[in-house]
């Protein structure tokens, strides 16, 4: 949100890649914001039924959705966050229960910092193959051995640092 902030009001913004943050994005600046079609394959395979289903069998859990979900999941959600804000939310709260509306691999983090609290997928499908690829072994061992560079056209580089710095500046 703080890069959208950052843009001038008047002027309209393109968001890449996902349209259901960018929806998101919109809903909340009140910002205008043209979407690309693109989303997160895993939060696009959660539906509203799932959450009830799962609101259902542990009606005490409160429930935690990322952005990148659709509006009507997001509806559903009493905490809409990234993951670092779902890990903020938990320890602030004094719930016992959640369910998570995000990839599953969270579960494992949400266990292991918050030990007495009990945490559940919304649905099984929230498994990123993707993610589940990467390693710290692996990214070690592509560091170590310097696999996997991209080139890119010294333009690119430059007007891609000029817009990498500018977000990174927001904190």
């Amino acid at each position: 949100m703080a890069v959208v902030s950052s843009i001038e009001e008047k002027r309209p913004i393109l968001f890449v890649p996902d349209m259901n943050l960018g929806r998101y994005a919109a809903q909340v600046s009140n910002r205008q914001v043209i979407l690309w079609e693109g989303s997160c394959p895993s939060h696009i395979s959660l539906y509203a039924d799932d959450v009830r289903k799962a609101q259902r069998k542990h009606p005490e859990a409160k429930f935690m959705a990322h952005p990148e979900c659709f509006p009507e999941v997001l509806e559903l959600a009493d905490r809409v966050a990234g993951t670092s804000g779902m890990l903020s939310y938990v320890g602030q709260s004094e719930a016992q229960e959640f369910i998570v509306g995000t990839e599953t691999g969270l579960i494992y983090r949400l266990q292991k910092e918050y030990p007495g609290k009990r945490f559940y997928p919304a649905t099984e499908h929230l498994v990123c193959p993707t993610m589940k690829m990467t390693s710290l072994e692996r990214v070690f061992q592509a560091l170590q051995k310097m696999q996997y560079v991209i080139t890119l056209p010294e333009k690119v580089q430059r007007k891609a640092r000029k817009a990498l710095d500018a977000m990174l500046s927001l904190g």
